[in-house]
């Protein structure tokens, strides 16, 4: 199944364009990493998909036919934003009473056994819960919803590390156990590098990087050789980004890990921090496809020449 698949979807608001000619399918089952610089367009994505707003231009579709937004898609999806919509002033049990009235599907025993093993006492205002503990009321309050699609949208933003290791952990249980998809846009990219089962890069309103983790990783190198030999070495290859130093370059390229590089150079595989890092350096550069549920991605695709010193 798909859980978004959507076909030149964009959003303008007014004269500027916040999301362009968006053409993506996702998989089920995965764990989805979306990733790019503020103002990329990744919120904007996340709110079409569960909803919230309505695309200027293009289709989308959620959870394999059911329309963005509609009732069907609403019951299935959960959605957890930077700013959780939490009650103040209340308790967390009545909280979780006002939850339970707006959603269909509630799971109480859920919500319940997940606040006692977090120690987070229902009298206790939410007000008084410290940052992690109101993240991971939020994050109760979705699960409790028994979704098949988990949307987050930054929820590890205003978390110290070890509130982030403790909610990662939460969510990556959750996928575990009830075989949740889950997408989640974040800057935090060491969080996302041990979890994460496909990538998503969006920057200036574009998709730039769409596929499987471990496809798109093992098609990108790091190259290092003679500075010399840099403009050469980037005729015959896709360059994402160059590093130029006094006698060494470092290239990050499009190539197959079976591919040695060329003589004189030394090759070695990229990490999933390595790889964003360098496409968000050089904004609007090819991306290598992935497979979907269907197929190949149907991402923008094409050559990247040049080097950036």
């Amino acid at each position: 199944m798909t859980i978004i698949d959507c076909a030149r979807l964009g959003k303008r608001y007014g004269r500027s364009w916040a999301l362009r000619d968006c053409s993506l399918a996702i998989p089920g089952g995965q764990f989805v990493a979306l990733v790019g610089p503020n103002g990329a367009g990744k919120t904007t994505l996340l709110q079409i998909a569960v909803g919230l707003i309505t695309p200027t231009e293009g289709t989308v579709t959620v959870l394999g036919c059911e329309a963005a937004g509609s009732p069907g898609a609403l019951d299935r999806i959960a959605f957890v934003a930077q700013d959780a919509p939490l009650y103040q002033n209340l308790p967390v049990g009545d909280m979780l009473r006002v939850a339970a009235h707006m959603n269909q599907r509630w799971d109480p025993q859920l919500a319940r056994t997940r606040l006692a093993e977090l120690a987070i006492p229902q009298r206790q205002k939410v007000a008084s819960l410290s940052g992690g503990q109101q993240a991971q009321l939020a994050l109760t309050i979705a699960l409790a919803r028994r979704p098949e699609l988990l949307v987050l949208d930054e929820p590890l933003a205003m978390l110290d590390p070890l509130a982030r290791h403790d909610f990662m952990a939460a969510v990556l249980a959750a996928v575990a156990e009830d075989g949740l998809s889950v997408i989640m846009s974040s800057h935090v990219l060491a969080e996302l590098e041990r979890a994460a089962d496909y990538l998503i890069l969006v920057s200036k309103g574009r998709i730039q990087v769409a596929g499987e983790v471990d496809d798109l990783l093992s098609h990108h190198r790091l190259l290092t050789g003679p500075t010399a030999q840099t403009d050469k070495q980037a005729e015959r290859m896709s360059v994402v980004h160059a590093r130029r130093g006094g006698s060494q370059s470092h290239l990050l390229v499009r190539a197959p890990a079976a591919d040695p590089g060329p003589a004189g150079w030394e090759s070695r595989p990229v990490g999933l921090e390595e790889l964003v890092l360098a496409y968000l350096r050089e904004p609007g550069v090819a991306a290598l496809p992935g497979p979907t549920a269907d197929g190949p991605s149907r991402a923008t695709i094409g050559p990247s020449k040049g080097v950036r010193a």
